[in-house]
């Protein structure tokens, strides 16, 4: 361990990447002025500057791929559709993401599916990474890492644009927005975008189509402020989420089992059911009221209720009538107990509450408080329709409700004393979760009640010095486990999380530096055990003691007014402590072990030059360790690791009544064959070789 971090102090200045952030670009909102000063390991992305040359179609955890400790993973291979991102090691489902200051992790899963909010980025103006357990959010317990998604408010002049895209694999995407501009004694403003995606995907028939929507509406008064939000997607994908064993991926790695149906010894592929797909539509609305008393007082309340209703589709062949509830069908005196069936698993969600944040300033004292009250109510059930009887029709064959409430708090404090910054945080979250089976079939669902109160406790101090800071802090987490945690194993226990951090910035002439190192440790840490359900999902189990202990080193350069280069990697280790998992010859201690999906090592590279006027060129790569599909050390299921470098490039026409700007995007120009993400086997979920985005912008004032 010593030995690579005294490595990684002296390679990182020469990976090249864009974490360490110029704060001069960022917007004065509170939640992101106090989040700045909090002692804790974070990026605050500016969307417009950072992202925009790359924002072509892809999905956000894309975007973000060259991050900080970020590794980014898509199931169609080309970044449309189902996509997520780890960071530090840990899974979407550890990872805090917000809209807003509004919870986005599903209240049952945990998972974050931005595939329900396409093209998220357009609307949005900065997003804020805490690495670690950062900072209490609004009552939500981040557990490895928070992501913040702030929307950007309707310009105000008024404005028509468009972005459109074409690429790769028929990826295309179309996008209109308009800013209505100020009006009514410049106190309103309105915008308003719609997008609509298409891609085959890189993937065999892992086609996506995806429509998104962006409303809002902004109401300015002396010291008020009123944001009305409305915003969501519909998605129709079709299923890449079952990978390819190693054999067929070195062979044809585009392969795709989804919706395969076999001869009547089960032995060959004779076609595909074309509608092996994945539906959902989700929409959001929230109002954000923001008061301001005084110059020491301001107050954000929000109120959310966001809607989800979707079902995905599988042609079972051979299925038995007894798992749907059927009775056998008696033909012409042959009792018939197995037919072909079209099923539907459908999930019909409301999440709704309230977040209310109180900011102040005694003298060198700042504060925060915050409160949160959210409901979740989740109705899950199948039906299935017979594709040899039609007598079976939309036949409902399980049922079962879930509701879980959190009512939670914290308080948050900075106070400056000369050159110190001492930060304390403490928050209580409070969650019960109830789930009945109102009609029993195929396995599905289970009843149970679960109450948990979690006290997650936080302090810190920063020393401030001439261009620079250095910082320590600790803090404690505690997660409550998923529904499909409890429904593998109703004692499933919460993850217990013990987080110190220390760092140093440091701004030299034209040259910003950090460093982070970090030990988290775990107790009953839910780690992915290699295995997938259903639907794609990662099986987790608890593992006992472990922890991550690393290293993260930044660098930003601005060489000339034309070049710039930057770096950011990541030394790490990641531990189970003597892991235990369950065998057919009964339960087997593996010793210390590698945490899944765990890279020792995750290195950035970026350099940007401008080699004359609005126009704009990058080379970005990434490079990612080693690391296992699971937690017993088995070489079979290790990934190799891997090097991917991309390409952008930007031209801004000189236009003087419209901006008119070109982009392009080469990602993976090397054609590196390459495997993120999977499960043990092993399968392999394959990532697309080189392809290409082309769009246009048009901004019309």
């Amino acid at each position: 361990m010593k030995g690579f971090i005294f490595l990684g102090v002296l390679v990182a200045p020469f990976y090249l990447s864009q974490t360490v952030q110029d704060s001069t670009n960022i917007t004065s909102i509170p939640a992101v002025e106090f989040t700045k000063r909090t002692p804790v390991a974070k990026t605050i992305i500016n969307v417009d500057k950072e992202l925009a040359d790359k924002n072509l179609g892809q999905d956000l955890p894309i975007l973000l791929k060259n991050q900080m400790s970020v590794v980014s993973t898509s199931d169609a291979g080309n970044g449309i559709g189902y996509t997520g991102f780890r960071i530090r090691g840990t899974a979407g489902t550890s990872v805090n993401v917000m809209l807003n200051g509004v919870p986005y992790n599903d209240s049952e899963s945990q998972g974050t599916f931005f595939v329900n909010v396409p093209d998220l980025t357009s609307s949005a103006s900065q997003i804020v990474i805490q690495r670690g357990v950062g900072t209490s959010s609004n009552g939500v317990s981040a557990f490895g890492a928070s992501v913040n998604v702030i929307s950007r408010d309707p310009a105000e002049t008024f404005s028509v644009r468009s972005d459109d895209s074409y690429g790769s694999f028929n990826t295309y995407k179309y996008s209109a927005e308009v800013n209505s501009g100020k009006f009514w004694k410049d106190r309103m403003s309105l915008m308003g975008r719609y997008t609509y995606i298409n891609s085959d995907g890189y993937i065999d028939r892992a086609f996506s189509k995806l429509q998104s929507y962006n409303f809002s509406a902004l109401f300015q008064e002396k010291n008020t402020e009123l944001r009305f939000l409305a915003f969501g997607g519909k998605e129709k994908t079709y299923q890449a989420w079952n990978g390819v064993d190693k054999a067929t991926w070195e062979t044809n790695p585009r392969f795709n089992y989804s919706g395969a149906i076999y001869d009547a010894n089960w032995e060959n592929i004779v076609g595909f059911y074309d509608n092996e797909t994945d539906n959902y539509r989700q929409n959001h609305y929230q109002l954000l009221w923001n008061q301001r008393f005084s110059d020491q007082w301001k107050l954000e309340t929000t109120a959310h209720y966001t809607k989800g209703k979707g079902y995905y589709e599988n042609y079972k062949q051979g299925a038995k009538f007894s798992k749907y509830n059927l009775p056998n069908i008696l033909e012409n005196g042959t009792e018939i107990k197995t037919s072909d069936f079209i099923r539907k698993k459908w999930l019909d969600n409301d999440f709704y509450g309230v977040i209310s944040t109180l900011y102040g300033k005694l003298g060198n004292l700042d504060l925060n408080f915050g409160a949160v009250a959210n409901q979740y109510y989740g109705r899950h059930f199948g039906n299935v329709t017979g594709v040899f009887l039609p007598q079976i029709d939309e036949h409902e064959y399980y049922r079962n409700n879930s509701v879980k409430n959190e009512v939670s708090g914290f308080a948050k404090a900075i106070y400056k004393l000369n050159q110190f910054e001492f930060f304390a945080d403490l928050q209580l979250r409070n969650i019960n979760y109830d789930t009945k089976i109102v009609q029993q079939g195929d396995g599905e669902g289970a009843d149970l009640y679960r109450k948990w109160t979690f006290f997650n406790p936080k302090a810190g101090v920063n020393f401030n010095f001439e261009n620079g800071k250095v910082f320590v802090s600790y803090a404690n987490a505690h997660r409550e486990p998923n529904r499909d945690d409890l429904f593998a194993n109703p004692d499933v226990k919460p993850e217990t999380l013990h987080d110190f951090e220390a760092g140093w910035e440091k701004q030299i002439g034209k040259v910003a530096l950090t460093a982070n190192a970090y030990y988290m440790y775990y107790k009953n840490q839910l780690v992915l055990n290699g295995q997938i359900n259903n639907v794609g999902e990662f099986i987790r189990t608890n593992s006992g003691k472990s922890y991550r202990l690393g290293l993260e080193l930044g660098i930003l350069s601005k060489i000339t007014d034309q070049l710039q280069v930057s770096a950011n990697a990541t030394f790490s280790e990641n531990k189970n402590k003597d892991f235990y998992s369950e065998t057919e010859d009964g339960l087997r201690s593996y010793g210390n072990t590698d945490i899944s999906f765990s890279p020792n090592i995750i290195t950035n590279a970026n350099i940007q030059y401008s080699p004359a006027k609005d126009l704009n060129l990058g080379v970005t790569g990434q490079f990612v360790g080693k690391q296992f599909l699971d937690n017993t050390g088995n070489l079979e299921n290790q990934l190799d690791s891997y090097f991917v470098p991309d390409f952008n490039v930007s031209y801004k026409l000189p236009f003087q009544k419209q901006d008119v700007t070109l982009r392009f995007l080469l990602n993976n120009f090397t054609n590196t064959k390459y495997v993120n993400n999977g499960f043990s086997g092993p399968y392999y979920f394959a990532q697309a070789g080189i392809n290409f985005l082309f769009g246009v912008s048009l901004n019309l004032k």
